[in-house]
């Protein structure tokens, strides 16, 4: 496998190491359009973020992963929703599997200058209909959708 593979079955996510990660909905000025990175491990776009470290909060694991996937320093502003999909499995291709409970939380940007990294080919704002027709990321273009909804309360999907 040269690529991170997305694989889809019942309880598939057994069979992966657990971790949490993070992803960041960022709004253009308009709040029309939310900012999209295409993965350098497999071309799809998705929300900036990955994976929490020891030692660091949920709002600073994400802080830091748009910082150094596109040069922008944001502040978390609210959890959108909490995802854990027992059906899902990610697969490296290093051959790690992986069952992510992933923090989705709404962050604005307050510094740094929009770029790539080595983890991303392209970035860039997109609307939710932009986004129909790109290779979206396993399950983020729903999690732009649950944004969209500015519930005062997370999800739990």
């Amino acid at each position: 496998m040269t690529q991170t593979e997305i694989i889809y079955g019942e309880r598939f996510g057994k069979q992966g190491e657990l971790r949490v990660g993070c992803s960041a909905t960022i709004f253009d000025k308009q709040r029309e359009k939310i900012l999209l990175t295409r993965r350098t491990d497999n071309g799809r776009w998705c929300l900036p973020g990955g994976r929490m470290e020891s030692g660091e909060s949920a709002a600073e694991a994400c802080e830091r992963e748009v910082w150094e996937e596109t040069g922008l320093k944001v502040q978390v502003t609210r959890l959108i929703g909490v995802y854990s999909d027992p059906d899902q499995l990610v697969i490296y291709p290093d051959g790690n599997k992986v069952f992510f409970v992933i923090l989705g939380f709404e962050a604005e940007v307050i510094g740094g200058v929009l770029g790539l990294s080595d983890e991303t080919t392209d970035v860039g704002y997109f609307s939710l209909a932009e986004m129909e027709s790109m290779p979206i990321h396993g399950k983020h273009k729903s999690r732009v959708e649950d944004a969209l909804i500015e519930s005062r309360e997370a999800l739990i999907k």
